[in-house]
C-alpha cells in the first residue's frame, strides 16, 4: 500500500519502504521538480526486530527440553530401552520420531504463518491450551 502525503503547494509525494537493519525508512521520491532544494524527505518509523538466531535456538531448545523432561514419551523411551537391551537403537528411533515430529511442527506452523496474522495464531494457541487444561483438569477431577 502505497502512503500519499499531499502539500497544497506541491504534487503528490509517495512514500518507499526499505528494510535497514530492522528498521523500516520510508524515503520519499517525488517529481523532483516538485520538491524544493533538490532534497528527499525521509522518514524512520521502527516495526518489531526480529529475534537474533541464537535466541530463537535458545528459547526453543529450553522449553522443548523442559517440556520433554519427564512425559509420557520419556517415559516410553525408558521402558523400551530397558526392554530392548538396545539403548543405541531406542535412542537413534526416538530421536528420528521426534525430529520428525518437529519437522511437522514447523512445516505446519510455516504455512499457517502465512495464512494467518500472529495475533491470531497466538490466541488460537492459546485457545486450544486452555481447551487442553481444561479437559486435563476435567480429567483429573472426573476421571
Amino acid at each position: 500500500m502505497s502512503l500519499k502525503i499531499v502539500k497544497l503547494d506541491t504534487a503528490p509525494v509517495n512514500f518507499i519502504a526499505t528494510e535497514e537493519s530492522g528498521e523500516t525508512a520510508f524515503a520519499a521520491s517525488a517529481e523532483r521538480s516538485s520538491l524544493a532544494h533538490g532534497e528527499l524527505p525521509t522518514v524512520t518509523t521502527t516495526l518489531p526486530k526480529r529475534e537474533p538466531v541464537i535466541v530463537t535456538f535458545a528459547t526453543t531448545f529450553v522449553t522443548i527440553f523442559l517440556a520433554e523432561i519427564g512425559d509420557k514419551t520419556q517415559l516410553s523411551t525408558l521402558l523400551m530401552s530397558a526392554e530392548s537391551h538396545q539403548p543405541w537403537v531406542v535412542f537413534l528411533g526416538s530421536g528420528a520420531a521426534l525430529i520428525t515430529t518437529s519437522l511437522l511442527g514447523v512445516l505446519l506452523g510455516s504455512w499457517i504463518s502465512t495464512r494467518l496474522a500472529p495475533k491470531t495464531v497466538e490466541t488460537a494457541a492459546g485457545i486450544m491450551l486452555l481447551i487442553i487444561s481444561v479437559m486435563l483438569f476435567g480429567d483429573v477431577i472426573f476421571g
